[in-house]
């Protein structure tokens, strides 16, 4: 058995080479759990996501169990807390971005059929409750991740590490399709 190397150093990481930050922003709305919090900044920076905007009550990285769970990553991911989110989603739209609300409802795609278009911002709700009517009735689409067990749900952070991966996986798959880099319609 060998020991264990960083991904960089293996020939995996050559199709990642040239990717950087990805053009995925993500909104956590009213997730309560610190260590949730913690797990999205941790994988958010595994995955090279862009920006999370932490808004309502979802606890700010200088809370001791975001800070437990995110192992250094809520210094290196860019942060900001929005008081109102439902601006936001409007400026980042003028930008040019996708919002997309992870959430099941009739009208919801399935993530691994789902075309982003880059940049996109990801919007992620309650524990329990979900997304809020306002922020949904925002968003361009619905995406869902395909349930087939009993309980129908994941834990949101578990959810975000499903998303930001798949997020990874599709802009690697456009920017080796476009010759290594990607220009969406709005020039970025």
């Amino acid at each position: 058995m060998s020991e264990r190397m960083p991904f960089q150093a293996t020939r995996g990481a050559e199709r990642y080479d040239a990717l950087g930050e990805i053009p995925v922003s993500l909104m956590l709305d009213d997730v309560r759990s610190m260590y949730n919090v913690g797990a999205f900044f941790r994988t958010a920076d595994a995955a090279a996501i862009g920006h999370i905007f932490l808004c309502g009550i979802t606890p700010l990285p200088s809370q001791p169990g975001v800070a437990k769970t995110a192992l250094g990553a809520e210094g290196v991911v860019r942060w900001s807390h929005v008081a109102q989110p439902r601006d936001l989603l409007n400026e980042l739209r003028a930008k040019g971005y996708q919002l997309v609300a992870l959430e099941t409802n009739a009208h919801a795609v399935d993530l691994f059929d789902w075309k982003p278009q880059f940049p996109v911002c990801v919007l992620f709700g309650n524990e329990v409750d979900g997304l809020k009517a306002e922020l949904l009735s925002a968003c361009d689409v619905c995406v869902r991740i395909p349930m087939l067990g009993f309980k129908h749900s994941l834990n949101v952070a578990t959810a975000g590490g499903v998303v930001m991966y798949e997020m990874l996986r599709k802009y690697r798959n456009l920017v080796e399709s476009a010759g290594g880099r990607y220009v969406n319609e709005t020039g970025r």
